[in-house]
């Protein structure tokens, strides 16, 4: 019986996918989608109630213009009577909550960014180890060579 040959696209196909970019990818895209899960979470959980407890509970997605149709009092039953409308509440609702993630993303990437200069400073105030043995003997063939060239 004779062997398939494999198709050269499957060996590329292993070379590109064994890279560590493509690895490393694929971890960022995972660590991603767990940090938005967190970031979501933060603003819809803590940041978005106290911005409505200190706006007084005003909802901002019943704010709407009808084009078309009948006007009702909330988006929703606009919608259900199929009026067209510009949903100026809902985009304004969206701005913010960008602006609140926006945030929340800078303070976080701020804080990591002071931790990890700290841990910088102090791997650089570490003195360096002093030299091996096999360097001390290295440097010091080496002087004696270029003393000999000098001469």
């Amino acid at each position: 019986m004779k062997a398939l040959k494999t198709p050269e696209w499957v060996a590329d196909f292993r070379k590109f996918i064994s890279r560590g970019n493509v690895v490393g990818l694929a971890i960022a895209v995972v660590v991603g989608a767990a940090f938005s899960a967190i970031v979501n979470s933060a603003v819809k959980d803590i940041i978005t109630p106290i911005i409505g407890l200190l706006t007084g509970g005003v909802d901002f997605s019943n704010i709407f213009i009808t084009l078309k149709g009948p006007v009702k009092a909330t988006l929703e039953e606009a919608q259900k009577a199929g009026s067209v409308t510009i949903n100026v509440g809902v985009f304004l609702n969206a701005v913010i909550q960008f602006l609140i993630i926006s945030l929340f993303i800078f303070w976080v990437l701020r804080i990591a960014s002071k931790l990890y200069r700290s841990e910088k400073k102090a791997e650089e105030a570490a003195p360096p180890p002093p030299p091996s043995r096999e360097e001390v003997l290295l440097s010091e063939i080496r002087d004696i060579l270029a003393a000999r060239s000098s001469k």
